[in-house]
């Protein structure tokens, strides 16, 4: 379970692109939040693949990660390339697939690789089509799934969507919000999964989401506090989640992307309605 939210420029009060996450992960899972340093390698070895490595020295970027994986739920490159998944499942059954590429490995690749928001969408459909998708996104589990990608930089973002190796892009025109559905309206119209209880578990966090980045101007602020709020579902499904031994948020990040300057970046590790953000960046 993921919420992902993204206001361009014009939606924002300080002209400034706004990226927004919440992690939402097994309770007991440790996440950490890093920097990761420019390297040049001729391999690069993934979550449970070997890919050819980048030809170029990859950005500088902090992520937050699951420790016992190599991708990351969501981060900020030092070009202001702010990434981030969502589980979403599709008429495509992920179970029994082959081990490649997570979704949270596709979001890293993309941080270290791109300097621009649709250099992420190249790096992430390019390496789906070489190396695919699969392997499961849980230490102690077997529960492979597809990714829904929200990424964004200063003057621009875009939402994937995807289902194995297939997939939609749609580029943001003001705001956008997405959860653990598909959303993009062609794709979701040929991919959405039947049963899937959407409309219980993950339509009230969307719509939550939705109404906040509709209040315009969007702000730093305002974000936080959706991100700490228990809108949504039942049962604990909400923006912070707390469903007792399945699902909680165990990570967020707010990252501010100004056009000609660094990006600026608020985290928490832990439940956010518990936790201050700090500024990390």
């Amino acid at each position: 379970m993921c919420d992902c939210l993204v206001a361009l420029a014009p939606a924002t009060a300080d002209g400034h692109t706004l990226f927004a996450k919440n992690s939402d992960r097994p309770p007991d899972e440790v996440q950490v939040l890093e920097w990761c340093e420019p390297r040049r390698e001729d391999v690069t070895r993934t979550t449970y693949l070997e890919i050819e490595g980048h030809s170029d020295a990859t950005m500088r970027f902090l992520g937050s990660r699951p420790s016992w994986m190599w991708g990351v739920e969501h981060g900020v490159n030092e070009a202001g390339v702010a990434a981030g998944n969502a589980t979403i499942y599709t008429t495509l059954d992920p179970r029994g697939g082959r081990r490649a590429l997570t979704g949270m490995d596709l979001v890293r690749l993309a941080l270290e690789r791109a300097d621009t928001a649709i250099g992420a969408v190249d790096v992430i459909t390019s390496l789906l089509g070489r190396y695919g998708q699969g392997g499961s996104g849980h230490e102690h589990d077997d529960r492979p799934y597809w990714s829904s990608f929200l990424v964004a930089d200063p003057t621009s973002a875009f939402v994937v969507e995807t289902s194995g190796v297939s997939y939609a892009v749609e580029r943001v025109t003001r705001t956008r919000a997405t959860s653990n559905r598909t959303t993009i309206r062609s794709f979701d119209a040929t991919h959405r999964h039947p049963r899937q209880p959407v409309g219980e578990l993950v339509d009230p966090r969307l719509h939550a989401s939705c109404r906040v980045l509709a209040a315009e101007p969007v702000t730093v602020d305002s974000l936080m506090a959706l991100l700490r709020s228990h809108e949504g579902g039942s049962g604990g499904y909400t923006l912070c989640m707390h469903v007792d031994g399945v699902e909680a948020t165990t990570a967020s990040m707010i990252a501010e992307l100004p056009v000609g300057a660094p990006p600026r970046v608020w985290a928490v590790q832990g439940a956010p309605c518990t936790s201050s953000y700090e500024r990390r960046w």
